[in-house]
């Protein structure tokens, strides 16, 4: 082995140890005091309602970080990565949540439309803010770096494995929407592979459960869900006589809903599963109605239904 062989070779010791010191600081070397969380979880606070109160973030990987838990769980492996005890780190992961869920709707109250009506969602991340505290005692044991930690780690890597395969399909179709999202999910992943698994067993299956399901849902899983009930278009109103007599099986399926509604229109139930375009035909008596159907995703990635009258 020449001089630059050798050299090269210290130079991966080196960043792996630089790697390996960053994490176990992160993940155990930070003194998470009462005074500590209860700061965390005021910033986190300000740092997720400025990202949902400022319309330039919409539509971003960062936006999540008010909508969907992926953050809060590295937030909270980090408070329970620095707790003595279980009953610590349940209790602290509890405070944590109590402080930061309430303080982000505060903050937005007088930049919403909604007002204190924001409030309303609140009883979701309430409940979450909860179960952490039976989560975090039993998640506390991660620290053990054994096989008990693969099982009580799995739950998690299979969810933000799951997020990342879905984002990085989305970011296929619409790039570079969710890529943020998708990174951040599999580094997630990969760092608690490294940081909290031992021995390299453990930490191929965790890699290669990770890959897997990446990979499924990426090429073989249809993630789009669209189930809902969706307004024939204005003038149309039907009466109990009328039947689907024809539709696209590939795409969806199609009912009637509230055929009898008073107005100017009726509503069907469209079911999907992927997107794409497709035609139906309802039959009224002596009237026919033939329809065009749009299933898609917009901008965000949310799925939408669109239906026209055809000529």
């Amino acid at each position: 082995m020449d001089t630059k062989d050798i050299m090269d070779t210290n130079d991966m010791k080196e960043k792996k140890g630089l790697i390996r010191r960053i994490a176990d600081k992160i993940f155990g070397g930070l003194n998470m005091s009462w005074p500590v969380v209860i700061i965390f979880a005021f910033f986190t606070a300000v740092f997720t309602a400025v990202i949902m109160i400022y319309p330039v973030f919409e539509n971003t990987s960062l936006h999540y970080i008010g909508e969907t838990v992926e953050a809060w769980i590295l937030f909270a492996v980090i408070i329970m990565s620095n707790c003595k005890k279980p009953m610590e780190s349940a209790l602290k992961t509890l405070v944590f949540f109590l402080i930061s869920q309430p303080l982000i709707y505060l903050f937005q109250v007088p930049f919403a439309d909604m007002g204190w009506g924001l409030f309303g969602y609140y009883k979701y991340w309430f409940m979450w803010s909860l179960a952490t505290f039976p989560m975090a005692f039993v998640g506390w044991f991660i620290k053990k770096r054994n096989w008990l930690s693969f099982i009580i780690l799995l739950p998690v890597i299979l969810y933000l494995s799951c997020i990342a395969g879905k984002s990085f399909k989305f970011t296929m179709d619409h790039f570079p929407i969710r890529l943020g999202l998708a990174i951040f999910c599999l580094l997630q992943v990969l760092i608690y592979i490294y940081v909290f698994m031992s021995g390299k067993l453990m930490r191929l299956f965790g890699l290669l459960i990770t890959l897997g399901i990446i990979a499924f849902i990426m090429f073989f899983h249809r993630s789009l869900s669209v189930n809902g009930i969706h307004p024939l278009p204005e003038g149309i109103a039907l009466t109990q006589d009328a039947v689907v007599v024809s539709e696209d099986p590939e795409l969806g399926h199609v009912e009637l809903e509230n055929k009898d509604i008073t107005g100017d229109f009726s509503t069907v139930r469209i079911k999907a599963d992927h997107v794409g375009e497709s035609e139906f035909i309802i039959k009224d008596g002596d009237k026919e109605y033939h329809f065009s159907l749009k299933v898609y995703e917009d901008d965000g990635g949310s799925p939408q239904v669109k239906i026209t009258e055809k000529e």
